[in-house]
């Protein structure tokens, strides 16, 4: 017997308080009598590395039974897969119970299938009054080419008294981007991963930069050192990381934490630059004091590659350089640097300043190849983590986390940050769940100059939830404006938020961003984020 079809009528914006935040416009469902079927789709992608990736999930709700009724039964879900690229790039699939914050794999309906182009799962699942849920778990094969997407189509749920729930074919189907996990909790023997970085060298490598935490998630002072990870064909593999500053792990100084980085790319030569902050025992964000040296305040420190990455100088220290004496501390990004048109070398940075610590988003800069630095002034107080592009005016736009929240700080320097000009922008048109952010800016041959942001995109009415929604945004006006239609939710899950844009190559554009104090790596083609959704 045939069941009624229809389009969920309810339009399903998220699940509040639970992990994954559905997109409504992938909700479809069927009913029969007393149970309900949603099939709803989580923007959450498929991650080389991790078995127990969420693909869609059912929703069954059921009505109490009447006197003389038994329960409803689950006793077969059958799904087809597209080819050929699905079916190649999968090592497993699983439905596993669960609720609507996402799957427990210990809890299976069936047992796990190789992926086919048609696939039946039979078993029993007693549904009880309400909502319940079943999630489909994919594992991708370490081979998986990440521009794929992994689809996959719900055919019918089958219930014990002959019942078949069936969506609608236009509805059904769903398509999961493939992402790899880089550096997740446990690789190499560490605790957590986190801050991103990443950037481009002239010879098309991928050049990633992240904190290795070895005490867990804790920023500085800890064992803190930064690892470099580098994918030479454009982020589909990567070789094993590389600990590229280390300042030695005596307990007696908190471990000698460096971390925070920012990497950077001289275009005239192809050295890579990476900065990171070195503590000396407390001199992380809240320990730091005024001074110049280790034991009063927090370091500034480089190290560089002339071999596309493979090896890595002994730390420099800048501090002295450009750190004010009554600063309570000065530090990178994190994130990415540039190089200006006309070959300077430039940093987003930060400081306290002497008077109550408040912070100051600022640049650093360097005329001579990185052979020596030089500072601008603050933005405005209460900014921090930034990142920076140069215009096609030849000014340079700073676009920072703002700690009073709600939307980002955007300013813009022509004088290499002596004196700053507030954007159009600034306050209005970004939100900010106080995290830090990307900012890249591409010339790309057929659309044109194009800024991409990416961050948390928390709903400001939303913002004490935490950091949820990442989401790459397309501006095709240097910034003036930055159109829904060209917002691109790419993981809603809540996690630390960091993330790094990279151009990859003409038409690619890479980022690397922060789960669960872990790092994640995705592709987009340029084409795909000017479309609009």
């Amino acid at each position: 017997m045939c069941t009624h079809l229809h389009l969920v009528s309810s339009l399903v914006a998220g699940l509040i308080g639970s992990v994954f935040f559905i997109e409504s416009t992938v909700a479809w469902g069927a009913t029969d009598g007393k149970v309900e079927l949603q099939v709803l789709r989580p923007v959450v992608p498929v991650l080389i590395g991790k078995a127990d990736n969420p693909l869609l999930a059912l929703q069954l709700t059921t009505s109490p039974p009447g006197p003389n009724e038994a329960p409803a039964v689950v006793t077969e879900v059958t799904l087809e897969l597209a080819q050929p690229g699905t079916i190649g790039d999968l090592h497993r699939l699983r439905w596993c119970l669960g609720d609507a914050s996402g799957p427990d794999p210990a809890r299976m309906f069936g047992g796990p299938v190789d992926p086919a182009e048609r696939l039946c799962v039979t078993g029993e699942w007693p549904l009880e009054p309400g909502p319940q849920w079943l999630w489909l778990v994919a594992e991708p094969r370490a081979t998986a080419n990440i521009d794929h997407r992994i689809e996959a189509t719900v055919m019918h749920v089958r219930l014990a008294d002959g019942r078949q729930l069936q969506p609608g074919p236009d509805e059904a189907t769903v398509r999961q981007r493939i992402g790899i996990a880089l550096r997740q909790r446990g690789d190499d023997g560490i605790g957590d991963y986190r801050i991103a970085g990443l950037t481009t060298t002239n010879e098309g490598t991928l050049i990633a930069v992240y904190d290795i935490r070895r005490q867990g998630g804790r920023d500085l002072p800890g064992d803190i050192d930064v690892g470099m990870s580098r994918s030479p064909d454009g982020g589909r593999t990567w070789e094993p990381m590389r600990i590229i500053m280390d300042m030695g792990d005596d307990p007696a100084w908190a471990f000698e934490g460096v971390g925070d980085p920012a990497v950077l790319v001289d275009t005239a030569s192809n050295r890579i630059w990476v900065a990171g902050l070195w503590s000396h025992g407390n001199r992380g964000w809240h320990g730091s004091g005024p001074g110049l040296t280790p034991a009063e305040t927090g370091q500034l420190l480089l190290v560089h590659s002339d071999d596309d990455g493979l090896t890595w100088s002994d730390p420099i220290n800048i501090t002295s350089q450009i750190k004010r004496p009554e600063w309570h501390l000065l530090l990178q990004g994190p994130g990415r640097g540039i190089t200006l048109r006309d070959g300077t070398l430039v940093f987003a940075a930060q400081y306290q300043a002497a008077e109550g610590r408040v912070p100051q988003a600022t640049l650093i800069y360097s005329l001579d190849g990185g052979q020596s630095w030089s500072i601008g002034s603050g933005v405005k107080s209460k900014t921090t983590e930034a990142q920076l592009v140069q215009l096609g005016d030849g000014s340079i736009m700073l676009n920072s986390r703002d700690d009073r929240g709600g939307a980002r700080t955007v300013a813009v320097t022509r004088d290499l940050g002596a004196t700053w000009e507030l954007h159009p922008t600034d306050r209005r048109d970004l939100n900010e769940p106080i995290c830090m952010g990307s900012l890249l800016r591409i010339e790309h041959p057929h659309h044109g100059p194009l800024l991409l942001f990416s961050n948390p995109n928390t709903p400001r009415s939303d913002a004490p939830a935490g950091r949820y929604d990442m989401t790459i945004k397309v501006s095709f006006d240097e910034g003036m404006s930055w159109p829904a239609a060209h917002h691109h939710l790419y993981d809603s899950r809540s996690g630390a938020g960091y993330s790094c844009l990279t151009d990859i190559d003409l038409e690619h554009i890479g980022v690397l961003y922060e789960g669960d104090n872990e790092l994640y790596f995705l592709r987009f083609t340029v084409d795909e984020l000017v479309t609009s959704r």
